[in-house]
């Protein structure tokens, strides 16, 4: 069982595609042999037996012309090879001409034809089919009776034995046309096999230098099957989100590093200097605790973002919704970062309506509104001016935009990845952890929210999201 196992695993898409090709072209055959060879026989003699009955029955409608009779009967011994003998109160009258052996051997009247006949015409029945053989020359006959009226009665024979030499010649030429088919039908299927099997190797090969970690190898494979070329473009893609991941944690660690780097080292220098340097001096001493305070905080800012990430990628959060007063909580933010209005002469200008009631979950929006005010904070650079909308159309709409230098179209889709910087390069943040956008996304996909970002180069930038109505 295990060797089976084993083979079946072990049969590659070439193999299996001929082999199916191969039992296909000989289940054909057999379907004809059965139906051209085996059932041809009775198909003939159902066939011959209904002509026979058929043809007969029709003269019941002419009882009084036996001349039409005599013709009609005739014309069948000519055309169908249908004999008759024709009885007027059980005497024979009148015999068709025969036309073939089978005519001939109903003629020559042997002893168990005449005992046939005799007995039919003394019975009660009005018609009846017989099948007999002719010892004579193992003719197989059928014969049909059949009594017009009281005084006519028809006895009429058709063979059915030339359908043996028939089904001999077909079993022969089938024997040859058999033998010539499957050696084409396995050359054909080697070759499509081949044709089929052949792109798709070439991918599995190709997935294997991908799965070492090189991306670059080149999924594209010239096929006329729209399945393969579909397969390779899919693979294609998935190389390119791969590599793009790949760089993406790579900076996502060469930036973790960087960010807990900077505080630790820090937090280490400012305790040295107050274990050896600023211990007795009360002033000096404070201030080196206020900064290692603040590192401390921003470790721990960096942590929370990296675990809520984490939680929101994973499905962990859940929304816990909740009417809220969406103008009000934007106005609480924004005077949180009041110490950048006084300290950099930022201005924050918040258009709204007076009061906005949505239900939602207000910890996470909080969460996106103050990211993307933060964002737009470190890219503001030398403009000083944030803008906070909120636009009551169908859907509510809030735009919180910069007057920065602008993202490069190419980067709008990758600048909700974790650390996604178009230079390459990590700066450190002027507040945040680089993983606000990320969050920000997850956040509004968590809700359904559909959000986005519009930006011109030197004009600025605008990030939105909007609220359904009947949330």
């Amino acid at each position: 069982m295990v060797l089976v196992i084993n083979l079946k695993k072990n049969n590659n898409l070439s193999k299996k595609i001929f082999l199916y090709l191969i039992i296909f072209t000989i289940f054909i055959f057999l379907l004809i042999w059965i139906f051209q060879v085996f059932f041809l026989k009775n198909n003939y003699e159902y066939g011959k037996k209904t002509e026979l009955i058929n043809s007969i029955n029709k003269l019941k409608d002419n009882t009084n012309d036996l001349e039409k009779i005599y013709d009609t009967l005739e014309q069948y011994s000519y055309h169908k090879g249908i004999c008759s003998d024709i009885y007027i109160e059980k005497k024979l009258i009148h015999t068709t001409i025969p036309q073939n052996i089978s005519c001939t051997s109903f003629i020559n009247k042997t002893t168990n034809i005449k005992e046939l006949k005799n007995n039919f015409l003394n019975s009660d029945q009005n018609n009846n089919l017989f099948k007999l053989n002719n010892p004579r020359n193992n003719d197989q006959l059928l014969i049909y009776g059949v009594k017009l009226n009281d005084n006519i009665t028809i006895f009429s024979v058709t063979s059915i034995t030339p359908i043996n030499s028939t089904v001999n010649i077909l079993k022969k030429q089938l024997i040859v046309i058999t033998a010539i088919t499957i050696i084409i039908a396995s050359i054909t299927a080697y070759f499509i096999a081949n044709s089929l099997s052949k792109p798709i190797i070439n991918l599995t090969n190709k997935a294997k230098i991908l799965s070492k970690g090189n991306f670059n190898v080149n999924f594209k494979v010239n096929s006329d099957i729209k399945e393969i070329n579909e397969l390779s473009e899919t693979l294609n893609y998935t190389k390119d989100v791969l590599k793009n991941n790949d760089e993406i944690r790579r900076d996502l660690m060469a930036n973790v590093s960087h960010d807990l780097k900077t505080p630790l080292t820090m937090i280490k220098a400012y305790a040295e200097m107050i274990r050896d340097i600023s211990y007795k001096n009360d002033n000096k001493r404070n201030n080196d605790l206020s900064v290692i305070t603040g590192e401390v905080d921003r470790l721990n800012l960096l942590v929370n973002d990296i675990l809520s990430l984490s939680k929101l990628e994973n499905n962990i959060e859940n929304i816990n919704t909740e009417q809220f007063d969406l103008v009000g909580l934007i106005n609480t933010i924004i005077n949180r970062f009041k110490i950048f209005s006084i300290t950099q002469d930022y201005k924050f200008n918040f258009y709204s309506p007076d009061i906005l009631i949505i239900c939602a979950d207000k910890i996470k929006i909080e969460q996106v509104i103050y990211n993307l005010i933060s964002n737009a904070i470190n890219y503001s650079e030398n403009s000083k001016n944030i803008y906070i909308t909120i636009l009551p159309r169908k859907n509510i709409r809030v735009n919180i935009s910069d007057t920065g230098k602008g993202i490069k179209k190419e980067d709008t889709d990758n600048i909700w990845n974790k650390y996604y910087k178009a230079n390459k390069n990590h700066q450190r943040n002027t507040i945040g952890t680089g993983l606000g956008l990320s969050i920000v996304k997850n956040i509004l996909e968590l809700h359904s929210y559909k959000y986005g970002v519009i930006s011109k180069k030197n004009k600025g930038t605008t990030f939105y999201f909007e609220i359904k109505r009947k949330s």
